[in-house]
């Protein structure tokens, strides 16, 4: 089905003369307001193979388990099957800005205020799992010559994350700053739950962290508003490790999109930075942490 027959389905009408305005054109999908009976709406048409990245099912699961959160876009029709979405427009809002700290430390509250209303959902998000089916996506061979030793050592990660997870709640997996919009009232809305999955929260903020190329001062100042300054150091460095992971999962995914453009962009290269920078900083830094050093000492 088209986007004017979904709309005139949902909605009950015959109105063939639905103008549509682009949003914005994403990463995996199209957007367009459109308007019934002077109120905006927006539908969400998937783009060319994204059902290849994203599952429709369980993006339909999230939004249902979410359904009554104040604070998370308003969701009219969401298909399961061929994912197109219809949402209320948002009205007087605007994406974070990451140079913008008061916004930041807004939209990290909501982050944390999500993360803690602990909803549930059948599936979750395994990092290696989706790093390794990304890969299984790239038509060749990365384009990165030390890819090997790079995936190697951010695997070596894993045994030592895995002793370090203490919570598990539903994620927004793609939390970044394009899906926080900020009202004029100063209400943060929380958008675009597509990879959202049962995960350890720690994850998240790695995922907020890495799309805005933020350099470590700035993380570490992201993990103390997080936390309201209460972090401990291994906390940080568990962080620390998830950034290692989410970067070479993200640039996996940059390489499975098989789009040259995306692969000669800053965000690309930075994702494969992020994978090898943190993966050396936990490497040689988080061994004087008593409980991390002793879990990379027996794993690295």
């Amino acid at each position: 089905m088209k986007k004017l027959d979904i709309i005139k389905l949902v909605f009950n009408i015959q109105d063939n003369d639905i103008e549509f305005s682009p949003l914005k054109q994403g990463m995996t999908n199209d957007s367009f307001i459109f308007s019934i009976n002077n109120e905006r709406y927006i539908i969400r048409v998937p783009g060319v193979n994204t059902e290849r990245i994203i599952n429709r099912y369980q993006e339909y699961d999230v939004y249902q388990a979410i359904k009554n959160e104040e604070f998370v876009e308003p969701v009219v029709y969401i298909d399961g099957e061929s994912g197109y979405k219809i949402s209320k427009f948002i009205e007087n809002s605007h994406t974070v800005n990451p140079k913008d700290w008061n916004e930041i430390s807004a939209c990290l509250k909501r982050l944390r205020d999500f993360h803690n209303q602990s909803h549930r959902v059948e599936h979750c998000f395994d990092v290696f799992e989706h790093i390794n089916y990304y890969e299984s996506l790239m038509p060749n061979a990365s384009i990165y010559e030390d890819y090997g030793e790079t995936k190697k050592n951010i695997e070596s990660l894993e045994p030592i994350i895995e002793n370090l997870v203490k919570e598990w709640t539903l994620c927004h997996i793609d939390a970044v700053c394009d899906n926080f919009l900020v009202t004029e009232n100063q209400d943060v809305y929380l958008i675009d739950f597509e990879y959202a999955a049962m995960q350890d929260p720690d994850l998240d903020l790695a995922m907020f962290i890495v799309y805005s190329l933020f350099d470590r001062q700035e993380i570490d100042r992201i993990i103390d508003i997080y936390f309201e300054h209460q972090v401990t150091t291994l906390k940080r460095y568990k962080i620390y490790s998830y950034i290692a992971m989410v970067g070479l999962l993200w640039s996996n995914w940059c390489e499975a999109k098989q789009d040259q453009n995306l692969l000669n962009s800053t965000y690309a290269k930075q994702q494969y930075n992020y994978a090898k920078m943190f993966y050396q900083i936990v490497f040689d830094e988080a061994r004087n942490v008593s409980e991390f050093g002793e879990l990379v000492n027996h794993h690295g």
